[in-house]
């Protein structure tokens, strides 16, 4: 029995060792490098000073705040869809913040963590307004633009089987050629994570008005983070982080007010904002690292809306991205 205990404390300390090694590396290098997209509008796209803006990197931001206190302290990595992956596996990444579905086999068999779904999406169709396509079955032989190494690539395949439409995929390793060729004429439609298209035809299309997303989509695209087996401290900062501005938003902690908050007497914001409960110190944190997160761009709310939402050249709207209290599905975890 005291063997036991011995190997147990041994193994104890191998995961605590492997969980610390990435948030230690991060604070020593004194800048959280964060892996993103080459461009989708409202996620994560350069602006015309070379800056990136988008969702995920306001993530990206908040989290270089929370940890190392200065949401400056970021570089980011543009990867594609091919390369995303491979990019956290050998640890060119912190962190993969770049729109990524999770599934099941990407869930087991590349050695990555997935996060919480920060964006629940679906894969939809863009087509010319004056093709006259009113639903899917229009589109039979039609040609289609999909990106490589995709879900979207998978789920057209089957989604054509499945229904007896015989399409014609036309297949692209960036989006940003992808767009440039569907906005072109040379293929009929295109097939991405809806939002992903309303950003297209919002900041890429010659005449957005000439272009019309279609109602239906055809599969479920849970959109998180992804990170590395073996750091779990790591991946819980990545998971807290979410459900940290999730529950602010639910409190009604926002970045303008969040300093103010800092004094409230209610227990739940208390406890968020570091007040009392030392929650940040069992991740290796300041207890205030959620101000810090919090200030760098404001709760979920504000960073959906600034970004895709309304406020923005998306207008998408919040659905079910909203809060479980208004008939969505963002739910934050108690912090307790």
């Amino acid at each position: 029995m005291y063997r036991g205990l011995i190997t147990t404390a041994v193994l104890v300390a191998g995961i605590a060792g492997a969980s610390a090694a990435t948030l230690d590396t991060i604070k020593q290098r004194g800048t959280l490098v964060c892996g993103v997209s080459t461009g989708f509008a409202g996620f994560s796209a350069p602006d015309s000073q070379g800056n990136f803006k988008g969702l995920d990197v306001d993530y990206c931001r908040a989290l270089a705040a929370g940890v190392l206190g200065d949401a400056s302290k970021v570089r980011y990595v543009a990867l594609t869809a091919q390369n995303r992956f491979t990019a956290l596996q050998s640890g060119e990444i912190d962190v993969l913040y770049r729109n990524s579905t999770q599934t099941y086999l990407r869930g087991t068999t590349l050695g990555l963590r997935q996060g919480p779904v920060n964006f629940y999406d679906g894969q939809g169709f863009v087509v010319k307004k004056d093709l006259g396509v009113k639903e899917l079955k229009d589109l039979k032989g039609a040609t289609v633009c999909v990106a490589q190494g995709t879900t979207h690539e998978v789920t057209l395949g089957d989604y054509g089987r499945a229904n007896g439409i015989d399409w014609k995929p036309l297949v692209f390793d960036r989006p940003d050629t992808m767009y440039q060729t569907f906005f072109g004429g040379r293929c009929d439609a295109m097939t991405q994570d809806a939002s992903a298209l309303a950003g297209a035809v919002a900041t890429a299309a010659p005449k957005a008005e000439d272009y019309v997303v279609l109602p239906q989509t055809i599969s479920k695209e849970p959109l998180g983070p992804f990170t590395r087996n073996g750091d779990e401290v790591w991946s819980d900062i990545i998971t807290w982080l979410h459900y940290g501005l999730v529950e602010a938003e639910e409190l009604g902690v926002t970045q303008a007010n969040v300093d103010e908050m800092t004094k409230s007497q209610v227990p739940a914001i208390q406890r968020l904002l570091g007040a009392s409960g030392d929650l940040g110190s069992r991740l290796g944190l300041d207890n205030k690292w959620l101000v810090a997160a919090i200030k760098a761009g404001g709760n979920y709310g504000e960073i959906f809306e600034r970004n895709v939402g309304k406020a923005s050249p998306l207008k998408l709207e919040r659905g079910l991205n909203g809060t479980w209290s208004k008939g969505g599905l963002m739910y934050a975890i108690p912090f307790k």
